[in-house]
């Protein structure tokens, strides 16, 4: 890319000043919360289905689940990572050109399809091809709605803007586990058919919908059709914008960001579900023997008998206060300049996951997961907003389908990385298949434990407590390790958003240096 090219580019990296937090929420026009109201309902299908997708998989026959290796989870959601941020990557553009409305209602189709193969086949194949189509339809599903949202606001009211979507957002991820732990109790197609019939609802909120500048986009389809303009291949395209300098290490480092959240959203209802006792948490709050209130077993995701929350209610404790607060944090990081607010997210974010290292008591887990939150509300909705300001006015689809390229980067390693390494060094069926080889089992008999039964045939076998035996366990295999790694990666990730916000800051200064000269001589 050219010199010109890269200064063309960085003339919309500046940052505008925003309206104030009340000015900028009633600035937002009604299509900006019809697109939020879609976004919740899939968002509460999605989640009601991907927070517990890794318990399902991994989970004993006996208990309904599929019984696999945490291997062959990892199999699963790197096809699922594969399908659904690349897709985007490639067909942002397309809902530029075809139409925001005709993709999003696609979407839906295929997303129902997707949770319909999950419900009436509870296989491993089944499962993985259920989750291909509901990948695909996740992923034309995002640039539609993104670059209606981006065409719906304007500089001075983004980053309320994208805050306060990212928190109606969080309102469906945050009810769709408190539906999911709910409905898997009593059986996991009821939760795949269920989320099918919920994303159903987008249906008559699209009769409500109406696409912002489309008439600017019929014409230019029309001039398109005649020859008058001669468009580029799609892909061509969408590779030369990806060329950028300021948009390909934006592209790099904020994959590790993705790497270290994906982590948590992948890894944490295993580590929750194996090490974290949340038992004694429950009587602080409620007293001895829980709580047989329906809202808060509901609200917390807690087991049928309100004694422990479930570990989707603890991962959930993030989207609870995303949707809560999303609005306040969205408000204090439109005073920061846009990079500056992710690289001090991600500095919290990662700071959460060395803290899940060293300890699993349940409170100092849910100190975790809000030190967590704050970070996330601070770098992954400015990350959007980052993106829809340098994207050119008729390519705001195509840029925020890019970025699905950063979430795709770091969810792909992780989503192989993370429970390979997991299963390898800190599931508890591992560590109690070794526990049990020293006790003399042979290996024949260990091998024929079912996936997910070892750990009770180690209680029985040991004639001590369930808890006693799980505190062992922990302090002698360092299951925490894992955090401390992926927490690293995110510090990285830090350091390197720091001297890239330093470079787009010289760059738009030496920019307005060199224009002065150009406008006093104009005067």
């Amino acid at each position: 890319m050219s010199q010109d090219d890269t200064a063309t580019h960085t003339t919309s990296v500046k940052d505008v000043k925003q309206l104030g937090t009340f000015a900028a929420i009633a600035s937002l026009s009604y299509v900006f919360w019809i697109c939020g109201g879609m976004e919740m309902i899939e968002r509460l299908a999605y989640y009601g289905v991907r927070q517990s997708s890794g318990i399902y998989i991994t989970d004993a026959v006996s208990n309904g689940g599929l019984g696999m290796l945490e291997s062959d989870l990892g199999i699963v959601f790197l096809i699922w990572a594969l399908v659904q941020t690349f897709v985007p990557v490639f067909t942002g553009g397309i809902s530029d050109r075809v139409g925001y409305k005709e993709t999003i209602f696609a979407s839906t189709i295929f997303k129902i399809m997707g949770y319909l193969i999950m419900g009436f086949f509870p296989t491993f194949w089944g499962f993985t091809m259920g989750a291909i189509v509901l990948a695909f339809g996740t992923g034309i599903f995002k640039p539609g709605i993104q670059g209606t949202i981006s065409k719906a606001t304007n500089r001075k009211n983004s980053s309320m803007a994208w805050g306060v979507f990212y928190q109606t957002v969080n309102i469906g991820g945050a009810l769709g586990p408190m539906v999911a732990v709910s409905l898997r109790q009593l059986s996991w197609d009821m939760l795949f058919f269920t989320c099918a019939g919920i994303i159903s609802i987008n249906f008559l909120l699209l009769l409500t919908y109406k696409e912002p500048d489309k008439d600017a986009r019929l014409a230019h389809r029309a001039k398109v059709k005649s020859g008058e303009i001669r468009e580029q291949n799609l892909a061509q395209d969408s590779l030369r914008e990806l060329l950028n300098p300021i948009l390909l290490w934006y592209v790099l480092l904020f994959s590790s960001f993705w790497f270290m959240l994906m982590a948590f959203w992948d890894i944490g209802p295993l580590f929750f579900r194996d090490w974290v006792d949340t038992s004694a948490m429950v009587g602080q709050i409620f007293g001895e023997g829980g709580t047989q209130n329906a809202f808060w077993k509901f609200f917390w995701g807690m087991s049928k008998d309100g004694t422990q929350i479930m570990p989707e209610g603890l991962v959930n404790l993030n989207a609870i206060l995303i949707m809560l607060i999303c609005f306040i944090v969205a408000g204090f990081s439109a005073k920061l300049r846009a990079v500056t607010s992710m690289a001090i997210g991600t500095f919290l974010a990662s700071s959460a996951l060395l803290i899940y290292g060293g300890f699993n008591s349940a409170w100092i887990i849910v100190a975790g997961v809000v030190i967590f939150s704050l970070g996330e509300m601070l770098s992954s909705p400015k990350s959007s907003e980052y993106l829809a300001n340098i994207a050119p006015r008729d390519k705001k689809a195509m840029y925020l389908g890019f970025t699905q390229l950063p979430l795709g980067i770091g969810w792909i390693a992780e989503s192989y990385i993370g429970p390979n390494l997991y299963g390898a060094y800190s599931s508890k069926d591992m560590l109690a298949r070794k526990a049990l080889a020293q006790t003399g089992m042979t290996d024949a008999d260990i091998t024929a434990i079912p996936v997910r039964e070892a750990f009770d045939m180690l209680v029985t076998t040991s004639g001590q407590t369930a808890e006693l035996v799980t505190a062992q366990l922990y302090a002698s295999s360092g299951v925490g390790t894992i955090w401390y790694l992926l927490g690293s990666i995110g510090l990285m990730s830090c350091f390197g958003m720091y001297v890239y916000g330093r470079w787009i800051y010289r760059l738009v200064t030496d920019q307005e240096t060199s224009a002065k000269p150009a406008a006093q001589a104009a005067e």
